[in-house]
């Protein structure tokens, strides 16, 4: 299982949001680059970066995101109004290492399949779950799929992974939030990400066992200080085979 530490921007700051909702951002005092390079000398194989700018469509962290593209030194996956093809392949040309989708998927299923086959594991489906119904346009519109069925929309398309949140449980139910995540990691043909599960590096060792389940987003408990991103790649990292000692 991977671990992508996560980064979410508003006005060119590191913010965490309360079940999406922009206007009540909690900011932290870092900066956002020497962050992400910190990550990349901890270990992390890959990073996930959220443009709530990009959301509200505003080009303000831009060039903030390309910064960080270019310097973190790990792969980085970018999240946040990926909403036409012209967005989308703009960002892989900036080198993206992946795009995350969810309003365009849910608006115009062929685009993003004919996107995944042309960019095969670059397209990452983020799967936004709110009252049995997936959400869109920064989770405020309910779309007509059931998760299951979104992800059935896809099922034999390159996808590089599928992101699942579960906004009803958001950091309150983690209990809920992980049948939710089995269940759909169950269904899906391709790994899923878990999103918002993770404050304790217990939940991570839970994680692990759910099978299908290829990686989790942590970010909050990044930040806090309650999961130490080391120790939680090292809890992932696969054990190495015993070798014979031969004298």
């Amino acid at each position: 299982m991977m671990i992508y530490p996560t980064m979410e921007l508003q006005r060119g700051r590191c913010v965490s949001l309360e079940k999406g909702r922009l206007e009540q951002a909690m900011l932290w005092h870092v900066d956002p680059v020497e962050t992400a390079r910190g990550w990349a000398g901890a270990g992390a194989s890959w990073m996930h970066l959220t443009n709530f700018d990009s959301v509200e469509g505003s080009s303000e962290s831009d060039a903030l995101v390309e910064e960080i593209i270019r310097t973190a030194g790990i792969p980085v996956q970018v999240a946040g109004g990926m909403r036409s093809r012209e967005t989308i392949e703009r960002w892989i040309d900036k080198g993206a290492g992946r795009i995350v989708v969810g309003t365009v998927a849910a608006r115009d299923p062929e685009l993003v399949k004919q996107l995944a086959k042309y960019y095969p594991d670059q397209i990452v489906l983020s799967v936004d779950v709110w009252q049995g119904h997936v959400m869109t346009e920064g989770w405020r519109t309910h779309s007509a799929f059931t998760p299951e069925g979104f992800i059935r929309e896809f099922a034999d398309v390159p996808l590089a992974a599928v992101v699942v949140t579960d906004i009803d449980s958001d950091m309150e139910n983690v209990e809920a939030q992980l049948g939710l995540i089995a269940g759909l990691a169950s269904e899906s043909r391709t790994p899923v990400i878990a999103s918002g599960v993770v404050r304790t590096v217990d939940d991570i060792s839970r994680l692990a066992y759910i099978p299908n389940i290829s990686g989790a987003l942590v970010g909050r408990a990044l930040f806090r200080k309650s999961v130490d991103l080391a120790k939680a790649l090292d809890m992932v990292r696969p054990a190495g085979e015993p070798v014979a000692d031969f004298q």
